[in-house]
């Protein structure tokens, strides 16, 4: 059986300006998978956040949206966990990743946050060992053009590239609470 999968975790920046901007690609994700399930996020004050909760795989999961912003997004987190008793290997946090081209979606366990500011607050307050959903945005070339551009809007072109991986990425999770975290990783990243 594989480990334990309880809470998914999308990093964004609450806010309509933020709403379709490259770093929202975490947000995108569990809001993808709250709506397959018709079922949507409410206000919970007391983890600073948006919760939903989910039946796949034939399992329970609960989606999250710290609504402090992306390099405070620990903090929430942290206080989710705490409540529902979750340990890091529960996790899986879904990120925009500016090292993957647009349309790519990787499986990792644990390692540095690279310089994301969401990630360094999930490592201050949860430790590096949780797993993530990479989601890939491109790079704009410059590290001086990254503000600018995870806080802009991607073309028309990359945003479907993105939401199609999402799709695969959503069809991985049953894959790893029904088989293996093996198995669900061998699906996406081989796109089989």
């Amino acid at each position: 059986m594989s480990s334990p999968l309880r809470a998914i975790i999308g990093l964004g920046n609450p806010g309509a300006d933020y709403e379709r901007t490259r770093h929202n690609a975490g947000f995108w994700f569990v809001e993808q998978l709250a709506a397959a399930q018709r079922e949507s996020f409410r206000s919970e004050a007391k983890f600073q956040g948006e919760l939903a909760r989910v039946r796949l795989g034939g399992e329970d999961l609960l989606l999250f949206k710290p609504m402090t912003f992306m390099n405070r997004s620990g903090e929430p987190t942290q206080k989710l966990a705490q409540f529902y008793k979750l340990t890091p290997g529960d996790i899986l946090v879904a990120h925009d990743e500016l090292d993957l081209p647009a349309g790519t979606v990787r499986l990792k366990l644990g390692g540095g946050h690279g310089g994301h500011n969401g990630l360094r607050s999930l490592h201050q307050h949860l430790g590096p060992e949780y797993r993530r959903l990479r989601i890939g945005i491109g790079h704009p070339g410059h590290k001086d053009l990254v503000h600018n551009y995870v806080l802009g809007r991607a073309s028309r072109a990359d945003e479907q590239l993105i939401h199609d991986a999402l799709i695969d990425a959503a069809a991985a999770v049953p894959v790893w609470l029904n088989q293996t975290w093996d198995k669900a990783v061998h699906q996406l990243h081989s796109g089989k």
